[in-house]
């Protein structure tokens, strides 16, 4: 289903969408479907060569679409980059944070740096921008926060423990910010992800009830339009959530990532 040209009931018309991550798959599929009327803000290291993702957006029916530099794990940067997004094409009524890294889990066992590196960019990272983000978005009084959290973290698995606890951080803390924005005219969703084929998981084997970048993106369009706090992609995995809290740890640590 291609929700792009849809009315999006639960969000202003026109405005700058940022995208925080601007090669993330998830996050072009969503820029596309919103960009119609709108101007769309790429933000990814080497913005240069986003010119596949530019088109496709302003193929899209954006009005404008914009490639800036950003580092994530640049914890400096984040603040001035929003600044100046924000000076040069508004205020974003709506951002998506879809920057992040899988990691080697093997390799995060035997090399700490390794570990520190993706938790850096999973958790760290992510913390800094949504912190500056609220406080900007907050101060005006409107916006859409979307964050990835994932079920990995919603029960660590010995098999992914380090990308796993990184969401399981994150999820805990955009929970957090969401509450503490209720009432703002800010608002977070937090989109709660099964296996993802795409890029980032070339290789894995495919895990059951996966979902394309296309799809994951059809939920979130859809979570934003009703004004939803919280997704889950697909939503049977609701179920299967309540499930992984009570298995017992002497089979849990056996299941695979």
């Amino acid at each position: 289903m291609n929700v792009g040209s849809s009315k999006h009931r639960g969000l202003p018309d026109g405005g700058t969408v940022l995208l925080l991550g601007g090669r993330s798959e998830i996050g072009v599929e969503i820029a596309t479907r919103l960009a119609p009327g709108r101007t769309v803000v790429l933000a990814a290291r080497r913005s240069g060569d986003l010119e596949v993702e530019r088109r496709a957006v302003l193929d899209a029916g954006a009005e404008n679409v914009a490639c800036v530099e950003f580092d994530a794990d640049d914890l400096g940067s984040h603040a001035p980059l929003l600044e100046s997004v924000t000076r040069e094409y508004g205020a974003p009524v709506v951002t998506v944070l879809a920057f992040g890294v899988l990691g080697d889990q093997e390799r995060a066992e035997r090399e700490a740096q390794h570990a520190v590196d993706v938790i850096h960019t999973d958790f760290v990272a992510q913390v800094g921008v949504l912190t500056h983000l609220a406080n900007l978005l907050r101060e005006r009084g409107r916006g859409t926060i979307v964050v990835f959290s994932s079920i990995a973290g919603v029960r660590v698995r010995r098999a992914n423990y380090v990308y796993g606890s990184a969401k399981a951080g994150l999820d805990g803390f955009a929970s957090g910010l969401g509450d503490a924005l209720h009432g703002t005219g800010v608002s977070l969703m937090l989109v709660r992800s099964g296996f993802v084929t795409g890029r980032m998981t070339e290789g894995m084997p495919r895990a059951p009830l996966s979902r394309t970048p296309g799809q994951v993106a059809d939920a979130v369009v859809r979570g934003l339009q009703r004004g939803a706090s919280r997704v889950t992609v697909p939503r049977r995995l609701r179920p299967a959530f309540l499930v992984m809290q009570v298995v017992p740890q002497s089979v849990w640590r056996r299941m695979p990532r």
